[in-house]
């Protein structure tokens, strides 16, 4: 999902949230909106077959760092920051194909949300999220306080092991 993100020069649109607040690489707004406020609109429908056949809960886990260098070259972590972990699917594909090319999409169906999870940084970008079932993800952050454009990778978690990333820029 990182290289998803990676967007070139252009500046990403504010990255979009749940209604809870926590940001999510399938996140989209309605069709209508999605012309007015100037997110891509999606192409590809919501593919119910597609998650129907993911667990939602399982024994693998992400560990992972969230940071970037400012224009001096200093580390700046992301600290504080909510990562997104989204099951690589076509429907989050699309997603973070339109990220990476600097663009924002619209927001995704709420079902894909179900088979989304989570992880809130500390202090120093450092996260972890554990009960995933084992998959490929899209693990996605921003650092905020740089306006960051979101940085995606894509993770192999298996169950009973803990996978690692660097989410950097």
């Amino acid at each position: 999902m990182l290289a998803l993100m990676l967007a070139g020069c252009q500046i990403v649109p504010q990255w979009p949230t749940t209604p809870s607040g926590e940001p999510s690489i399938e996140e989209l707004p309605a069709p209508d909106e999605s012309r007015r406020d100037g997110r891509v609109p999606r192409q590809v429908r919501f593919p119910e077959g597609e998650y129907a056949a993911l667990e939602k809960t399982g024994t693998a886990s992400i560990r992972g760092r969230l940071y970037q260098r400012d224009a001096r070259g200093n580390l700046v972590p992301g600290a504080g920051e909510t990562v997104s972990i989204a099951p690589v699917t076509t429907y989050s594909a699309e997603a973070a194909e339109v990220v990476l090319s600097g663009r924002a999409i619209a927001p995704a169906d709420p079902r894909a949300r179900e088979y989304t999870h989570y992880a809130r940084t500390d202090g120093d970008g450092n996260f972890v999220a554990n009960g995933l079932p084992a998959g490929e993800y899209y693990v996605a952050g921003r650092v905020s306080a740089l306006d960051g454009r979101p940085i995606i990778h894509q993770v192999s978690a298996r169950n009973g092991q803990t996978a690692s990333v660097t989410l950097e820029r």
